[in-house]
């Protein structure tokens, strides 16, 4: 029977320098690779933080600008503390505890980053 492997999401950048300044100067990934075809070709690369692998791609046609991603988080609060005390002039993520259901860390980006706590929020009934 076939067994699926781990989703790489393909993010498009526009600009290089600020997407080693979001994904890793902010957020704490490490480059794992680059590639280009030669020289002047676009940059491909990937960053990888934990268990979490994201492709960066200049390719016209890879990824999509606005698209949406969930990224499963241990310790949200936590996160949430070292992102918020990067003090990041173009992303001060909220932290949203939601009834019933995970919290949520979002960072207002190009491409929607969406942390996900693990845990569901112990929440005391009504009354």
């Amino acid at each position: 029977m076939p067994k699926l492997g781990a989703v790489t999401p393909i993010l498009r950048i526009f600009d290089i320098a600020k997407a080693r300044e979001f994904y890793v100067d902010f957020l704490g990934f490490k480059v794992e690779f680059e590639h280009r075809f030669d020289d002047n070709a676009p940059l491909y690369m990937g960053v990888i933080r934990d268990g979490c692998v994201l492709h960066l791609s200049e390719h016209h046609g890879d990824g999509a600008p606005g698209i949406a991603m969930r990224i499963k988080v241990e310790d949200i609060a936590a996160l949430h503390r070292e992102l918020i005390g990067k003090r990041y002039r173009y992303a001060r993520p909220g932290l949203e505890p939601r009834r019933g259901r995970p919290v949520k860390c979002r960072s207002a980006t190009p491409s929607a980053i969406a942390c996900i706590s693990t845990r569901m929020q112990q929440t005391k009934p009504a009354g």
